[in-house]
Formats: C-alpha cells, structure tokens, sequence
C-alpha cells in the first residue's frame, strides 16, 4: 500500500492561510522572528542551567529538557513553512511530509509527558521536602525523562505510519500551515476508524491522563501550601509552581481544543490559529515565563552575565 501511494502521490501542497495572499510576507516575519526568539530564549535557559551549579537540580534538568525539546520541535516545521511563505509552490515532499509529522508529532507527545514528570518533581519537592533529594535522585530523573521521550516517539512512530500507509487516491492539497496527523487524515479516500481510534487512545495517554496526573499533584500541592504557617513559605512555594502551571494551561489548553474538540467545531481557521499557538507561541514563552516567575533563574543570569562582563573588562 505504501508503494501505491508514493506512485500517486509523490508530494503534498500546503495551503494553510491561503485564503489570505496579503499576509504571507507578515506571516513570514512574526513567524522567523518567533523563531528566533525560541531559538534564544530556550538556548539561553538550557546554558545557565548548566553554568550554574544552583541550577543542578531535577526541577532545571527536566526544565532543561523541555527547553531542547522546544528547540527541536519548532525547527522540524518553522523553518520548511517559512520557505512555504516566501516560495509560489508551496509543496513538501511525501517523504519530507511523513518526517516533519513524525518528528513534531513526537515531540508535542513528548512535550505532555513531561510537563506531568515535572508536576510530579514539585509535588515530591514542596509535599515531600525531606525525601526529595533521596527520591528524586539523578537515576530517577533520567529514567524519567528517557520515558517520556521513548513514549512520545513511539506513540507518534505508530501514528505516522498508519496514516502514511494509508490510500491518499491523488489527494495532495493540505488544508495546513504543516504535516499535520488530522490535516492529512481528511485526504484519505479509505476507512480511518482504526486510525481515529489509535488517536482517541493515544490523546488520552499522552493528553488526558498526563493532565490528570498534573491535577492531581497540584491538588496535594496546594493541600500543602494551605497548610504552611510562613506566609514567605506559601509565597516561595507558589513561586516555584506557578511558571509550570503557566505552561500547562497555554501548552494543554491549546492541544485539548485541537484534538479533543467534537468535529462539529471543526474550522480550518481555527485549526490554524490554535496549532500556530501551541507550535510556535508556547515554545516562544516558556523560557520568558520560567525566566520573570523565577528568582532563582533571574539570578543566574545577573551572575553568568556580571562575570562574562568582568572577563571582557580585564
């Protein structure tokens, strides 16, 4: 089957936005400038992490994490939909289509599953202090991260390949700024079931129950808080949570709506604007996020950069 499509189709045509010529070259510019602002921002938050030995805990490894993931995840698609932008035949090739899906694919998977690991490092940090150290220990940690990323890549592997196996019958116009899984099953001229119901499975294991595991760890969390005496305890604690939970709500509002949302509200406008969202904008203010609700990241940053200055000086 796989065979059948390539002699049919050899390459899709992505007209996401089409419908409004007069914006591309704007399009083109938020987009690159977000871009670089990504590429900065998540560069600079995974180098302090590793200047600063302050920094050398769970919280800033899976930090560190996810700032790499958002790094690889917006260059599997920004820079081929600037070129799309800025070209008159926006076309990608079969193959090019199936590795752009297959890579973001995997790392918006990946991306879900570890906001939940660092919903669960918080947790263990503000209702488990004494342990945290003992329990979140450097194996764990690693464990924990290697688990999300080979979940994540599985889960995406599976999809991508049901769906690029699949008869597409000449049907190459994507309805889409990406390769995106939903935009390509709509080309499809055979039965999707098994598909659909791959995806319902796999946005309830890489969706829903990571949120729920997010909810449920910061209904201990706040348990916890409530019941601090210090006033300045309740205020570093919310401190260190509230940058997460931030992200969370942006990253996992986003997605739920993208993929969760019933198929009567399904507009191609939408599809675009709310994937342009959790794509391009939420790797864009994570590390701006962690970096103003942070004390400890703020003051990493004076002291890496008072030091390069000094050394420049002398």
């Amino acid at each position: 089957m796989a065979m059948g499509n390539l002699s049919v189709v050899t390459e899709f045509f992505l007209v996401g936005l089409s419908q409004y010529p007069e914006l591309q070259l704007s399009l083109f510019m938020v987009c690159l400038i977000m871009y670089l602002i990504i590429l900065l921002g998540n560069s600079l938050l995974i180098l302090i992490s590793l200047l600063d030995s302050r920094l050398h805990t769970p919280m800033y490894f899976f930090l560190g994490n996810l700032s790499f993931l958002d790094i690889c995840y917006t260059s599997s698609f920004i820079p081929p939909m600037l070129i799309i932008f800025g070209s008159e035949r926006k076309s990608i090739s079969f193959v090019g289509c199936a590795l752009q899906m297959v890579v973001s694919l995997a790392l918006g998977c990946t991306e879900c599953l570890l906001l939940a690991v660092m919903a669960y490092d918080r947790y263990m940090a503000i209702c488990n202090p004494l342990r945290y150290s003992i329990i979140m220990n450097r194996m764990l940690c690693v464990q924990m991260a290697a688990l999300s990323w080979i979940i994540g890549s599985l889960t995406s592997l599976v999809q991508t390949m049901l769906t690029m196996l699949l008869p597409f019958c000449g049907n190459n116009v994507i309805d889409h700024l990406t390769c995106e899984l939903l935009a390509l099953l709509k080309l499809v001229c055979s039965d999707i079931s098994i598909n659909v119901l791959i995806m319902t499975v796999a946005s309830v294991v890489v969706l829903v129950i990571p949120l729920l595991l997010i909810f449920i760890s910061y209904v201990f969390i706040l348990s916890t808080i409530l019941r601090l005496n210090s006033t300045e305890g309740k205020k570093k604690a919310f401190s260190t949570c509230s940058a997460h939970i931030a992200v969370v709500v942006l990253f996992y509002g986003s997605a739920l709506f993208m993929y969760m949302k019933p198929k009567s509200k399904d507009t191609k406008t939408s599809d675009e604007i709310i994937g342009m969202s959790y794509g391009v904008v939420t790797p864009m203010l994570n590390p701006i996020i962690y970096s103003l609700r942070n004390k400890e990241v703020k003051e990493a940053v004076k002291k890496v950069l008072s030091r390069h200055l000094h050394s420049w000086k002398i």
